[in-house]
């Protein structure tokens, strides 16, 4: 569980966490299109510092966040591989036949895994900072000018984004079982290890479907009807501690995009 944070909230009272939802939506959709723009490591730095300084403001532990990018360390690894053995330039260091190694492909390796792990550490505090009934809120609350189902929308979403921790440590569950009955997921070729994940993904899907029944069955149990004629308890409304976060939000997003211009 600690080394998924997507999908989980760390609930502790902070100004970050009573922020209107909406505002944080719309802020990480501003902040990952604006570290799209990037083009420099200067860029990245000042990305990093704003994500810290959240952190700070929103109490959770540097820690929790770091453990958390474990996850994506495959992907990290993976993509910095293309990188660097794909990636032609003038200074090659190393070649043996077709493969050769620049410092240019070395440059766009660690380029694209700095910008993944701001992307993946950005994205997650919108869960860490925001329940999933406000998230569903916020969601709604967003998509109903673009006349689109919007309270079915939002639920799929939030429930799909709450069942990520869940499915992880249900997977945890059934390997630990599968290595007490002698399973091996370690050893062997590629292929015998593709094959010894299957125990794990039968039971993973079996699973995965019943929790969506029951889930379902309870929904319905609450004579749950969708969004019509359904009231908020807590009305969404922007307070000045928004417009001043949103206000500072759009100015470091500008910061970001000046530095490609800048640079």
């Amino acid at each position: 569980m600690n080394r998924i944070i997507i999908g989980q909230h760390y609930p502790v009272d902070s100004p970050v966490h009573q922020l209107d939802p909406r505002l944080k939506l719309l802020g990480i959709i501003f902040f990952v299109t604006a570290l799209l723009f990037v083009t420099h490591f200067i860029g990245f730095g000042l990305a990093a510092l704003g994500i810290l300084s959240v952190v700070k403001l929103a109490r959770i532990p540097l820690r929790f966040l770091l453990r958390g990018l474990r996850m994506i360390l495959f992907i990290l690894l993976f993509a910095a591989a293309i990188n660097i053995f794909l990636t032609p330039g003038e200074r090659v260091l190393f070649a043996f036949g077709f493969i050769q190694i620049t410092t240019e492909g070395i440059e766009r390796a660690a380029f694209m895994m700095v910008r993944l792990v701001l992307l993946v550490a950005g994205s997650s505090l919108l869960t860490l900072t925001t329940s999933p009934i406000q998230l569903t809120d916020g969601i709604e609350a967003l998509l109903k000018p673009l006349r689109l189902p919007a309270h079915d929308i939002a639920i799929m979403m939030t429930i799909a984004l709450r069942m990520i921790p869940t499915l992880a440590e249900e997977t945890d569950k059934i390997m630990k079982a599968q290595k007490a009955r002698g399973a091996d997921f370690e050893t062997g070729s590629l292929i015998q290890r593709a094959k010894s994940l299957l125990p794990i993904l039968i039971p993973l899907f079996v699973s995965a479907f019943k929790r969506a029944d029951e889930l379902a069955t309870a929904m319905e149990a609450r004579c749950y009807q969708g969004g019509e004629g359904r009231t908020k308890m807590k009305p969404l409304r922007f307070t000045r501690a928004d417009y001043f976060a949103g206000a500072v939000l759009l100015f470091f997003c500008a910061a970001l995009v000046a530095t490609r211009i800048i640079l």
